[in-house]
């Protein structure tokens, strides 16, 4: 439900509104409508338990919603959600360039790699401490130390820091020392670990499954957000089919489906649906040109080393000529992207 408060209800009326709710046994969330403050409503049970609510003082309407994920549908927030972390906006109609190693491997490597791409005019670092990967005999990451190298990459160069969690137990370490939490592919759906990242209250990078539906993936939203993740972003990187020339295939026609439903952001990870650098840039392009608000790519200086997914990233000159064709096409189309919108 949405309970749609009176343009001229008081700060009483509303906290009666959210209590009576609470006392319903019912969980209630602020959310923007129109010039209207709302109430979006989870938990409850059917249409029935309007009545307790449309009568109370300041209380304009209620309204019953179709969708099964509320909180990231349009019905509950009509506008495009914008968010500020760092010297970042996403949802603003330009595009973030979120940059860096797939992997933290080093402090000298993660440093070296921040600031080049830093110079280029990422406005925001990736890297991961914590790595699932599809062998057990691969290398998982760093850890903690990891962590402390991205927050000093960070310190040194301005750029906030996005890195994957990868269980419940260390979500709370993870947030202390990164501005965005990333759920990867293979945890879309582990609700448990949802549940934690909402909790933590950072901004969260969802990155869809490689066989999710859209449904599926805002219903994944659904969990961060209803658990107290405001500030939700959608990443499109890839989904697992017949073909065999790619790592995944890019499916370019959620961007639109998704805006057209939902008010969250969304952006393209181009190296994890590609798996090729050649191909990196062509997919950076099409995600722009169907309307992503950002971009996720990986970065390395000396990818032959790389301790994870080599063959995907672009050199720190490959990345030079992505900002560049990246900023004609943001032009042609009235945008602007990474340091070039700040």
């Amino acid at each position: 439900m949405l309970v749609i408060m009176s343009t001229d209800s008081t700060e009483k009326q509303i906290q009666r509104a959210k209590d009576r709710i609470s006392e319903m046994g019912y969980s209630s969330h602020t959310v923007s409508w129109h010039d209207h403050y709302a109430i979006g409503v989870t938990g409850n049970k059917g249409k029935e338990d309007r009545i307790y609510l449309e009568g109370l003082p300041g209380v304009l309407k209620v309204v019953t919603l179709s969708k099964p994920y509320k909180l990231a549908s349009r019905e509950v927030q009509p506008e495009n959600s914008v968010y500020r972390i760092g010297s970042a906006t996403f949802g603003d109609g330009n595009v973030v360039m979120i940059a860096g190693p797939c992997a933290v491997e080093s402090e000298e490597q993660t440093l070296r790699i921040t600031e080049q791409v830093a110079q280029r005019g990422a406005q925001m670092l990736r890297g991961g401490a914590y790595k699932p990967r599809t062998s057990p005999y691969a290398f998982q990451g760093l850890g903690e130390p990891g962590l402390e190298i991205l927050a000093t990459a960070s310190e040194k160069n301005g750029l906030p820091v996005v890195s994957e969690v990868v269980d419940p137990g260390t979500a709370g370490l993870v947030a202390q020392y990164t501005d965005m939490l990333q759920i990867g592919t293979r945890n879309m759906q582990n609700f448990i670990l949802l549940k934690e990242v909402g909790r933590t209250g950072k901004p969260v990078l969802l990155k869809r499954g490689m066989s999710a539906t859209l449904e599926e993936t805002l219903m994944s939203a659904e969990y961060l957000m209803s658990n107290g993740a405001r500030e939700v972003v959608i990443c499109e990187r890839g989904v697992r089919t017949f073909a065999s020339h790619a790592r995944n295939t890019l499916d370019i026609s959620i961007i639109p489906a998704l805006k057209k439903i939902s008010h969250l952001p969304i952006i393209v990870d181009p190296s994890h649906s590609s798996g090729h650098r050649y191909s990196v840039i062509p997919h950076s392009l099409a995600g722009i040109g169907a309307g992503a608000d950002g971009l996720i790519v990986d970065v390395h200086d000396r990818p032959d080393e790389a301790l994870c997914d080599g063959p995907q990233a672009l050199s720190p000159e490959q990345f030079s000529e992505l900002m560049d064709v990246s900023g004609k096409v943001c032009a042609a189309l009235g945008k602007t992207i990474g340091t070039e919108a700040t």
